[in-house]
This record gives C-alpha cells, structure tokens and sequence, in this order.
C-alpha cells in the first residue's frame, strides 16, 4: 500500500489533537448522527434484510475463495470485449501503468470519478510529479483538492468542514484550479452544488482521459460498475476518449445474479436510498458510444498477503459502504485524519495494517483505534466481524514486539520467573514493604503513564501477607 500518510504520528497522538477541536466534532456529530438515523429506517423497510446480508457475506467468501479463477475469467471477458487488463503487484506499478497510458494519449490531464484505489495509491501525487493534472469531480472529492485537504470519510469525504468552511474554500481556491466561483457566494447548499457544477463542467466537456474506480466488477461478463449520487460518475465514465479504470482485486463478484444483492443493500447501508441515483455499468468499448479505449488496472497492493490470513481475509468482504464508522464512537470523536489512510474508521482499522503491514507507528496502532464495543459489526452489510479482526491484529502486533510490545513482554518475562520462584517473590514484596514511601503515584512512561493518569495506583501495604499469616496464623 501507498505510504502516502505513512509518517504521521500515532492513532492516540493523532486523535488527541482531533478530541480538542470543537468545530470538528460538532462536525462529525451531526453528520454521522444523521446518517446512521437516516440508515437504520432504510433497512428497516426490508423484511428480508437479515437474508441479504448474509448472502452477501457468503457471495463474498465463495468469491475469495476462488478469487484466481474469477480473475481470470474476468480478463478473458475483458479482453473479449474490447478492453485491455493489466495486472499491478503494489502502488508503484499502478501508478506507473496508469501514467504510462495517459502519456500516449497525449493529454496532460484528466478527469478522475471518486476512486478510493487511486487515492490508496497516491495516484494524484504520481501524475501531478509526471506533469499531469489530475480533476476530481466528486463534489466532496473536489472539496478536499480545492483546500488541499485529506479525505476523512469513505462516503462523504468532507465530513469534516461545515457549510462555511466550503464557501470559503470555493472563494479561495477554485480560481486557481479553472472558473471561479461566483461573486457573492453564500454558504447555501443550492448555490454551492451550483458553483461546483458551473465549474466542473468546463473540464467535462474538455477532458479526453478519465479514471474511475469500481464498486463491482461481473466476471462473467466483464462488466464494472459504479455507483454514485451526483452525475459526475457518468459524466467521466462517457465523454472521454480514453477510460482508465484501478481497482482492487477483492471487487469482483462472479455473476449479475450475486450483483443484485449488493444493488441493494449497498444503497441502504451507504446513503440510506432504496438505490443509488447513478449507477453506471460499461463492458469493454462500443463503436460511437463511450470512450474507444478501455483499460483495467487489477491492483493487488498488500491484498494477497491479507487473503492468506485466514481470520484477517473477511475485511476483503468490504462493499466501501461506510455504514460501521457512522455508528463507531471512536469515529465520530477522532475523525478520519486520525487514521493515517485513505480507509478511516473501523474498517481502516483492520484494513490498513493488513495492506501496509505494522511496520509504523501508525498501522501498528490502528488496532487499538476501538472499544470493541461490536456496533460496527452490527450494521456491516456484509457481516464482518471487525471485533474479531481487530483482536487477532492487535495479537499481530504484541508478537513482533513493537513500541511499548518489547517492554510489556520483558515485563511479563520477569513477573513470570518471579512467580516460579517464590523465595525472589517474598524478598521482592519485603523490599517493596521497606521502600512504600518512595513509590510513586503514577507510572512512568507515556503507556503506562496514560493508564494511571486517572487511576490510583494501590498503596502497598506496611509488610507482606505472608508476613503477616505466620505471625498471626502460625
């Protein structure tokens, strides 16, 4: 994966900052409080609910466990159809390819469809370095470009700034990037949609290269699909010469028949709609309809390694839906940025120290990033057991021993030859009898000092209970 965020400071470090600023929370508190309201009375409506979730886990897991075959056939319909494949290993494959074919169309730049792939990978970045300009048009998409932000949400990636915060933004920022925002601008959602769409529309029109993501790809056929709200999806994936399409391995599904499951419960767990305004589906390349040139980019990126773990695989599962960070407490107080990754919230969580591996401070913390309090598995619409995952990577990380892991298991190492030898133990509890009033009141250390910040630590006692029981009970 992309060390794109790669460097920030830890999740606890990261998220202390986020706690203190007011604005943001009020932020977050209102939007993801409006969302899972608006959410849970979609679902309600579906007497079958429970069903389609649990086909949806289980298309998903036949689907992992034969991932090699379905890609394969996946190609092959491609390919049939006019399109061209091409396979990437890791980030800086991808981001070469993809740079490689815009450079022999000519153009220098292009229009991007919200793309979670291209953002894990640091897309924008790499063209930009190459002299290719890279447009988003996903209205919160081009929210963060425009105040050169980070995304902080999967579905509404501008979770984090208010209605003034945009208008100013816009005032700002968007005369730089092409037509600039009207004069007078106020904070009203219709006026903004307006200068977004006055402004993107120029680059529509122009664009010859565009790249999307995909929700879903249909083996059997080789069609992809998105799905989206705005318009800007099908804007992208039409009017251009040339589409480039990255996305992760993981999003194949076999047939139309296992499509229908997730048309449904996607909608409802992402935007609470009974179905998404936009959803767009193209195979390969018509003669006078849509782009004369097709291109796959199948990115792996860290998820074989997540395949090959047998409890860690089912984040995999993933639809992008959002659902489990609208109901995360931990969420909706840190915020995205916290994260360090593209992919914020619970399922960031689990899927980010898979892709990345545990290496940095960053990933190796994000499995303490909850309370596993199991909301998120609650309203997964494909059932996974983010709890689990985060415990199984939490023991990941005590095994290699990472910062604050070494100590803890030296401790646990010393506390465990103390025990088998008992005549070390009661010298050990006499010294600590003889010396109570040197002891400090709170650890030392960042970890252990964080624990007693609001705890006491016990006051030991003025001599050992197995003093005390042979004077008393011998």
């Amino acid at each position: 994966m992309s060390g794109t965020f790669v460097g920030m400071p830890s999740f606890p470090e990261a998220a202390r900052a986020a706690v203190g600023d007011t604005t943001l929370r009020a932020n977050l508190r209102h939007a993801t409080h409006t969302i899972r309201d608006k959410r849970a009375r979609a679902v309600a409506e579906l007497d079958d609910w429970a069903a389609l979730r649990r086909a949806g886990k289980e298309i998903k897991d036949r689907t992992l466990r034969h991932l090699d075959a379905y890609l394969l056939q996946l190609e092959e319909a491609v390919t049939a159809a006019g399109g061209t494949v091409h396979w990437a290993a890791d980030a800086a494959e991808a981001n070469r390819i993809v740079t490689d074919l815009v450079k022999a169309t000519g153009e220098t730049e292009v229009v991007k469809v919200k793309s979670m792939a291209t953002q894990e990978i640091g897309l924008n970045e790499h063209l930009e370095a190459e002299g290719i300009a890279a447009y988003e048009t996903d209205l919160a998409e081009l929210i963060v470009q425009l105040g050169d932000d980070r995304p902080s949400h999967i579905l509404v990636p501008a979770i984090h700034r208010n209605r003034a915060e945009i208008r100013d933004i816009f005032l700002e920022k968007m005369g730089s990037w092409g037509r600039p925002a009207p004069e007078g601008l106020s904070d009203n959602p219709a006026e903004l949609a307006e200068a977004a769409r006055l402004h993107l529309r120029e680059k529509f029109l122009r664009a010859k290269v565009g790249i999307s993501g995909a929700n879903f790809m249909v083996a059997e056929t080789g069609t992809l699909v998105v799905v989206e709200s705005e318009g800007n999806g099908r804007m992208c994936l039409t009017l251009p010469e040339t589409l480039i399409s990255v996305v992760g391995i993981e999003k194949v599904v076999p047939t139309w028949q296992d499509l229908e499951v997730f048309l449904q419960t996607l909608p409802r767990s992402s935007t609470a709609e009974r179905m998404n305004p936009y959803t767009s589906m193209w195979t390969g390349t018509a003669d006078g309809d849509g782009p004369s040139a097709f291109h796959l980019v199948l990115l792996d990126n860290g998820r074989t390694d997540a395949l090959a773990d047998e409890i860690g695989r089912q984040a995999l599962r993933c639809i992008r839906c959002s659902a489990c960070l609208n109901v995360c407490p931990v969420y909706e107080r840190a915020g995205g940025h916290a994260y360090g990754s593209v992919y914020p919230g619970p399922i960031g969580a689990i899927l980010t120290p898979q892709l990345r591996g545990t290496t940095s401070e960053i990933d190796a913390s994000l499995p303490y990033a909850s309370s596993l309090c199991g909301a998120c598995y609650e309203v997964c619409p494909v059932a996974i057991d983010i709890p689990e995952v985060l415990v199984h990577l939490r023991e990941r990380v005590a095994t290699e021993g990472g910062k604050g892991h070494r100590l803890e298991k030296a401790a646990v190492g010393a506390s465990t030859w103390l025990l088998d030898h008992p005549h070390a133990l009661a010298a050990a509890e006499r010294l600590a009898s003889a010396t109570r009033a040197l002891h400090p009141k709170r650890l030392p250390g960042p970890g252990a000092g964080q624990w007693s910040r609001h705890r006491d630590l016990p006051d030991v006692p003025a001599e050992p209970f197995r003093d005390w029981w042979k004077r008393n009970r011998a």
